[in-house]
């Protein structure tokens, strides 16, 4: 751990965290973190700037898969009624449960990095 890890305010960062995790009860919180990151980036030193990197990201990647699952929710409930969306039901709820849980791993595990006062080590990567 670098000097600089200690010399950069780490609240921030975990404001967003916990604003992103609080999502799964509010459903909208997430928005709030997502605008705290951006606002919090450019002013960030690269320590922090690697978890706020990994924030946006994650919240637009989150958002783009549950639309996705949306959409095939939206296509499936249709389709039910003759029974051959039945099988789209229940990839969308597969595709909402994968998405809640790739979510959850992925703001855990920032905590983490951040309470260790480390850089996220890939904060471009889609799976953690």
């Amino acid at each position: 751990m670098t000097y600089d890890s200690y010399a950069e305010d780490k609240t921030m960062p975990a404001v967003c965290y916990a604003l992103y995790l609080l999502a799964f009860v509010t459903g909208i919180t997430g928005v709030v973190g997502v605008i705290l990151a951006y606002a919090q980036q450019g002013t960030a030193g690269t320590v922090m700037r690697s978890h706020y990197t990994f924030l946006i990201r994650t919240f637009w990647i989150g958002l783009a898969w549950m639309v996705l699952a949306g959409v095939v929710l939206a296509v499936g409930i249709p389709l039910s009624f003759i029974l051959i969306g039945i099988p789209l039901l229940i990839l969308a709820k597969l595709m909402f449960v994968v998405g809640a849980v790739w979510y959850a791993v992925r703001c855990i595990l920032g905590l983490v990095y951040l309470n260790r006062g480390e850089a996220y080590p890939r904060p471009y990567a889609v799976l953690a």
